[in-house]
């Protein structure tokens, strides 16, 4: 460093005090820095998140505490340790949850909503150009090459999470009850609910602990609370789309790919507002775009009912997690130590892979139609599989191989 570019200790020493100053201590400028800051880096990662929930983390730990130094990264690992805990997308309540430690609720909006917005306009736009020319060829055969690269992605992840999922005996007796139950027509926040309870109960009874049950005793209530949102069958208004993806963010474990078994059940079985093509079609979306895969919701949103449809789906799914995320992380130390609720996590997380496995199949029978999409499912697990490659080009090349197949005629 040269010397008229070398930054005096003491003003070294005093960025490095406002940095790890409080936000209640800081002067009204220096407030409104910080909320500046959180806005333009959350805006940033929200245009180039690409990659999953794995990704988003990957770089809010070289944006926040590599190069900006916010927090330590122990810290950053106990904030996504406790998203585990709660329903929601993991990778956006992590960014709620540093912009709340950074400057309080007004910092868990702006670093919320800055990490969302971008993805949601993007899906917003493709979903205006979806309705206008889905009939046209052209699009219908670049959704047709994506889809069997979506089951092939859903399938690694599916993989990956099993791993982790299947912990022991009881966790993987509750994955496999949950796939059989799914097949009987339970309802899936029924399965949820029951696998995480049976596990909780299961460990902590056999060490003969019993602090802790009457936390879980509300549960019940508030899903069935929840679930009547789903009830209505018709066309569908945007109150009720802010209903249903209130309910869904309410209760969804699992990620980004649980949403697909939610939506199936609700939008496509339930109340026949979408079919498994429009479904599958929004979810391939999704994921070719930057940020959270729920961004899905404001693109079925303004399939069922336009521009407020959009806005409705969007709230509805992601409001739960900003107020979770506010009740929750003063309480993050004592969640994560919690043999109960570790778990009822645990048993969540294996009825998840369970309802994974069941809709993965549903959608793979409806996806692979003929010899090319089989062909793109099987070429596309063998490289999400074997290598590390980031999911967006994948899901590119699958758009071009179904751009070629109608150019070129590959299919009958």
């Amino acid at each position: 460093m040269t010397e008229e570019n070398a930054v005096p200790e003491s003003q070294e020493d005093s960025l490095v005090e406002v940095q790890d100053t409080p936000y209640a201590q800081l002067s009204v400028p220096q407030q409104q820095q910080r909320l500046s800051e959180l806005a333009v880096v959350f805006l940033k990662l929200g245009t180039i998140a690409f990659g999953g929930p794995a990704a988003h983390v990957a770089m809010m730990d070289d944006e926040l505490v590599k190069q900006r130094q916010w927090m330590s990264r122990d810290r950053l690992l106990d904030l996504l340790g406790v998203t585990n805990l709660i329903p929601g997308p993991n990778s956006t309540e992590l960014a709620i949850h540093i912009g709340y430690e950074r400057a309080g609720w007004k910092g868990l909006v702006i670093a919320g909503a800055c990490f969302i917005l971008p993805a949601m306009l993007i899906v917003w736009a493709l979903a205006a150009v979806y309705v206008r020319f889905q009939t046209i060829p052209e699009v219908g055969w670049l959704l047709y090459g994506v889809k069997p690269v979506m089951i092939a992605i859903v399938l690694q992840a599916l993989w990956k999470l099993g791993k982790a999922a299947i912990k022991d005996v009881p966790t993987a007796i509750a994955g496999a009850v949950v796939i059989a139950a799914f097949f009987f027509n339970v309802n899936e926040l029924v399965l949820l609910l029951l696998a995480g309870l049976g596990v909780t109960l299961y460990r902590n009874l056999r060490r003969g602990g019993t602090t802790g049950v009457t936390a879980l005793l509300p549960i019940p209530g508030i899903l069935a609370q929840a679930n009547v949102a789903t009830a209505a069958v018709g066309h569908a208004t945007w109150l009720q789309v802010f209903l249903v993806f209130l309910k869904i963010g309410s209760v969804l474990y699992g990620g980004g790919y649980v949403l697909l078994a939610f939506l199936q059940r609700d939008l496509v079985e339930r109340t026949h507002w979408l079919t498994s093509q429009q479904l599958l079609d929004a979810v391939a979306i999704g994921q070719f775009t930057p940020g959270p895969l729920f961004t899905t919701a404001t693109f079925i949103g303004y399939l069922l009912a336009g521009n407020a449809g959009a806005i409705a789906g969007t709230v509805g799914i992601f409001l739960p997690a900003f107020v979770l995320v506010a009740l929750v992380n003063p309480w993050v130390p004592k969640l994560r130590s919690s043999p109960w609720a570790s778990g009822f996590l645990d048993g969540v997380n294996a009825a998840s892979l369970g309802l994974m496995a069941v809709v993965t199949y549903t959608l793979a029978r409806e996806t692979l139609v003929d010899w090319l999409t089989i062909v793109v499912a099987l070429v596309s697990a063998m490289i999400v599989f074997r290598f590390k490659v980031n999911s967006v080009w994948l899901v590119l090349a699958g758009a071009i191989v179904g751009f070629l197949a109608q150019r070129f005629g590959w299919i009958a």
